[in-house]
């Protein structure tokens, strides 16, 4: 590798939409306006839980992991978004963008791993209810957070390792406006199996977290089924609902940009910066919106906070 391509001098450009170039400021309006709903929508999920003791259950707890997990991918691709479409800046160091890649893998990747606790959550909720609080205690649900965070940042750290040693001689341009794997290691000017290959691990265990979920939606099915009260049906099933269209919007999404990336070399780039954008921006903008329809409680907290910003101010603190 020449000096030029050191780890401490290497650069790379990073991408727009292709084909619009001329209209980033205009494009950036309505990834702007994603990124405000997601902020705040995730942002007052966990403020409502945090307010509301009578919100502190498993559930909860599990839907305000989710929340942060949303907030930091957002936060992970908000930089160097605003600076491709607004500033106009694209040029992006190899550590910053290293560091980049690491977080919105890592969030990703905690997002299935929360998905697959919450349908846990959803699986003994429904299958023992009974046993509910005695199963998923707050030292058992803190476990599971930190095993999901230890799992996540673990399995990336090898992933790290293996992109720093790969010397980059083409040019440094990528397809999007924030650094991910698969789009880094396409510019290496070596073999890079191993990377591919340690992606594709990681990968699976994606996929075997989808497995699992499906398996627990298979038993939650399994015994509303065994349940004779119709009403008693519909009222278990309808607290899965939000989490059943989370899993959709989550999976389907990744599933349709790993395909991409694997099998579409000649499909246009346009398709590409698609899939990235809807897989990376759809979720966290989406699962509040959902949980705040689908969730009574947490739709009061979302208009008791709307009314709080419109109407209050210090005199009325001070009144009240």
């Amino acid at each position: 590798m020449s000096p030029g391509n050191s780890s401490h001098a290497l650069a790379f450009l990073l991408a727009g939409i292709p084909g619009v170039a001329c209209f980033h400021r205009w494009v950036f309006i309505p990834f702007g306006l994603m990124y405000l709903i997601a902020m705040l929508g995730n942002g007052i999920i966990l403020l409502v839980v945090r307010a509301h003791h009578s919100l502190h259950e498993p559930m909860y707890y599990f839907l305000s992991m989710l929340a942060t997990t949303d907030l930091g991918l957002t936060l992970s691709t908000l930089p160097t978004v605003l600076c491709v479409f607004w500033f106009h800046a694209r040029e992006i160091s190899f550590p910053v963008c290293l560091a980049q890649m690491f977080f919105i893998h890592a969030f990703s990747f905690m997002e299935s791993s929360v998905l697959l606790a919450m349908a846990f959550d959803r699986y003994v909720a429904v299958c023992f209810p009974l046993r509910y609080s005695s199963i998923l205690t707050v030292a058992r649900i803190a476990k599971i957070g930190l095993g999901i965070v230890g799992r996540c940042t673990l399995t990336l750290l090898p992933l790290i390792c293996l992109l720093t040693r790969l010397p980059f001689c083409r040019a440094h341009v990528l397809s999007h406006p924030y650094c991910l794997h698969q789009d880094m290691i396409r510019l290496a000017c070596t073999d890079a199996t191993l990377n591919s290959l340690y992606g594709l691990t990681l990968v699976s265990m994606v996929i075997l977290d989808s497995l699992l979920i499906a398996f627990s939606y298979a038993m939650i099915i399994r015994t509303v089924l065994g349940i004779t009260s119709r009403e008693e049906q519909a009222r278990a099933l309808n607290t899965c609902v939000a989490h059943f269209y989370a899993v959709l919007i989550f999976y389907i999404p990744l599933a349709g940009l790993s395909i991409i990336h694997r099998y579409g070399k000649n499909a246009a780039p346009i398709s590409h910066a698609l899939m990235a954008n809807v897989y990376l921006f759809v979720p966290p903008v989406l699962n509040p919106i959902l949980y705040s329809m689908k969730n009574k409680a947490i739709r009061r907290g979302f208009l008791r906070a709307h009314f709080i910003l419109h109407f209050h101010h210090p005199g009325q603190g001070s009144a009240q």
